[in-house]
């Protein structure tokens, strides 16, 4: 019989499998990926899994509480009932990889669930860094502060992602679907600070984006990373404008984003998505 590899190697082959998948270009973030031990963010297995080919769209259990089913680029369930998952990897790599964290940067992680993609971050910005990782369900944000230990420089906290305001950060990464960024996380943002959030609307989900702040404090270059699906980030979501965003993804261009203004200005056809205190606009962030 063949001796199964260790659990090492498995997560060394796992990331290296979301370099192609994601795709990866930062060694850094292939690293990362290989170093956090994804089952001690899952609970006790069997696990229950689910990717896009499962019939019905339901999840599937493991065959055992072995570890080595976990590295694998597909969901698993933390609370199956409410359908909250640790998300896919291959999209969270994806978009690390262009949030560019660094060494010794402070990052805000709302909506951790159980901590794992904190921990991934936890470990690019280093001991020498600060990840404040923010959870609103109080079961969730245990299990986060349990498992996240391991990263002495990592806080989990209950609390609302909405209303937390953690000061002023060089990243803030949402891990729940927003129609809108609150004014609390745009001003949290250094100069040079980067958010990254789901903008999603209800019927048709939406897209990954990010927004970057330079010296301006009212305009933020932006830009659309690929589709995305999430579940509803409680606060951070106005019905009014889900039904105009969701318009908007059916007429499309959202490629074409490429700043978010804070300035008052009517709406044009310059404007992608205008809301009450900001506007993705077609316009360059360095230009008007």
């Amino acid at each position: 019989m063949t001796e199964a590899p260790p659990l090492a190697q498995l997560r060394a082959w796992y990331a290296e499998e979301l370099r192609f998948a994601g795709p990866i270009d930062s060694e850094v973030v292939v690293r990362a990926f290989a170093a956090v031990p994804r089952e001690r963010f899952l609970g006790p297995g069997p696990w229950l899994s689910r990717s896009d080919t499962n019939r019905g769209g339901g999840y599937r259990v493991t065959p055992d509480a072995d570890p080595r089913h976990v590295y694998h680029d597909v969901l698993f369930a933390l609370d199956a009932s409410r359908r909250i998952n640790n998300g896919a990897p291959s999209l969270w790599a994806y978009a690390l990889d262009h949030v560019d964290l660094s060494p010794g940067e402070r990052v805000l992680h709302l909506g951790c669930g159980t901590g794992y993609y904190s921990a991934v971050m936890a470990e690019l910005v280093g001991a020498g860094g600060h990840v404040t990782a923010v959870e609103r369900d109080a079961d969730l944000a245990r299990r986060a502060a349990e498992a996240l230990a391991l990263w002495p420089w990592v806080q989990a906290v209950q609390g609302d992602g909405a209303q937390f305001d953690g000061g002023a950060q060089d990243a803030i990464v949402v891990s729940a679907g927003a129609t809108h960024p609150p004014p609390l996380w745009l001003d949290a943002l250094r100069p040079g600070g980067r958010l990254l959030f789901p903008l999603t609307s209800e019927r048709l989900g939406g897209y990954m984006l990010k927004v970057t702040r330079g010296e301006a404090h009212d305009r933020l270059g932006a830009g659309i990373l690929c589709r995305a699906w999430f579940i509803p980030f409680i606060g951070a979501r106005d019905v009014a404008l889900d039904a105009r965003l969701a318009t908007q993804i059916e007429v499309g261009n959202a490629d074409l984003v490429r700043s978010l203004r804070r300035d008052h200005h009517p709406s044009d056809d310059s404007c992608w998505l205008h809301g009450g205190g900001f506007c993705l606009s077609l316009l360059d962030w360095q230009s008007g």
